[in-house]
């Protein structure tokens, strides 16, 4: 994969569609002198879902086009027609994405899993059309509702990467080498340190029945749990992996002062990083002078109670032994349960609750309910305006605005829309 197309975190918004006006309409035939009320229902406005799919590693799908508008739904018409619902716009995303709402940090939901689904907003649905107030009082009501409004929000996605299998280590250790040997992967490859700048992964097969997903996380260096460098963007894709392979430079002036500080690293930035199991190895045995080394190395590692190996990524050397024992580990860990959905609990709110501020001379009323209901009324209708003032009544807006002090002639504001006070 590109370098350039890699993107593992992102701001986007998204907008769902409002529903289609319901219809003021009414039965107009030869003969029919007075047809009842026939206006239809508005169609229901698409929503927007994110969708996992499987074949995508990256966010670059969303480097350029950074707002989603889904379709508004279509307005009802004559003879009880209702409007053509809008198709939902579905907006594809790779397995190991979270979605956090951008204004507050709330985790909104965690998709890891290929088909899973999360709506991040809801479509508004259709208002009525005037043959659903009909009743014996009324039988020519020129009331309907207009569509629910559409919801917008600002959603930031971050990624991280699903492996079976993490190679950390300090730059230029060889993961990428070692990566490039054990699957068909092309990671850029040289011989200097930061390499890597963006996390690959690859496939092993070990045999005709196992296979592990590997991902090779650029080389980590002191201060990467604080930031320092790209460490927060790197050492989260390290926390969906169960096993480690922690790849030591057989060049470095001290491999294992290295190998201590890694360990630190992981465990300052998330104390269950420290906790997985690693699977140590020494990398470019290739080289005489890592070979004299080598003895050294794996006495001290064991008495520190790791089981190192020693191992070339260049020449290959020992590579599907090292892979073999990362399986093992594998196999060897409890089964992980499938997770769905990420639960989130959220106070319910009040669908009843309004607040009354001042809005310099004016007086504002805030309520999702209110502003909403504001929002779906037709204005020009008397009895639509009537249906309107019953609510406010019910939800004892009057008497909270006469007790604040507002006066006849007062200008009240609903959302977009200003309203004379009379008594």
């Amino acid at each position: 994969m590109p370098e350039s197309q890699f993107l593992d975190e992102v701001v986007i918004t998204v907008r769902s569609g409002k529903g289609g006006n319901g219809m003021v309409h009414f039965r107009r035939e030869l003969y029919v002198p007075r047809g009842g009320p026939d206006g239809g229902d508005g169609g229901r406005g698409g929503s927007v879902i994110l969708k996992v799919d499987p074949s995508m590693r990256t966010l670059h799908t969303f480097r350029f086009k950074k707002k989603f508008l889904a379709a508004d739904g279509k307005p009802g018409g004559p003879s009880q027609r209702s409007g053509k619902g809008a198709e939902d716009l579905i907006l594809k995303v790779p397995p190991g994405t979270l979605i956090y709402n951008a204004d507050t940090s709330e985790i909104i939901g965690d998709l890891t899993e290929a088909g899973q689904i999360l709506q991040v907003a809801k479509g508004g649905r259709g208002g009525r059309g005037n043959q659903h107030f009909a009743n014996s009082r009324n039988q020519a009501p020129r009331i309907a509702e207009k569509g629910e409004p559409s919801e917008e929000n600002v959603l930031r996605l971050e990624l991280k990467l699903i492996a079976d299998v993490a190679i950390v280590g300090v730059p230029n250790a060889g993961k990428s080498t070692l990566l490039a040997a054990l699957t068909r992967a092309m990671p850029k490859i040289a011989n200097y340190p930061f390499t890597t700048l963006q996390p690959n992964l690859g496939v092993a097969a070990l045999d005709g029945e196992t296979s592990l997903v590997l991902a090779d996380i650029p080389g980590l260096i002191e201060g990467a749990h604080a930031g320092k460098g790209l460490g927060h963007d790197f050492l989260r894709h390290i926390q969906r992996t169960r096993v480690l392979i922690h790849l030591l430079d057989g060049l470095s002036e001290d491999p294992l002062a290295d190998f201590a500080q890694i360990n630190s690293e992981l465990a300052l930035f998330d104390p269950h990083l420290a906790a997985k199991p690693q699977i140590v190895a020494l990398n470019k045995m290739d080289l005489p002078d890592v070979q004299e080394r080598w003895p050294q190395i794996e006495k001290a590692l064991k008495k520190e109670g790791y089981s190192a190996m020693a191992i070339s990524a260049a020449t290959g050397k020992d590579v599907r032994a090292l892979l073999a024992s990362a399986a093992r580990e594998l196999a060897a860990l409890p089964e992980q349960t499938k997770v769905e959905e990420l639960p989130v609990y959220r106070p319910e709110a009040d669908p009843r609750e309004f607040h009354v501020e001042r809005d310099g001379a004016d007086w504002r009323l805030r309520g999702a309910s209110l502003e909403r209901a504001a929002a779906m009324t037709y204005w020009e209708h008397d009895q639509s305006v009537r249906r309107f003032q019953r609510m406010l009544q019910h939800l004892g807006v009057d008497v909270a605005l006469r007790e604040a002090g507002v006066k006849a002639g007062d200008t009240v504001k609903i959302g977009e829309y200003e309203l004379e006070w009379q008594e």
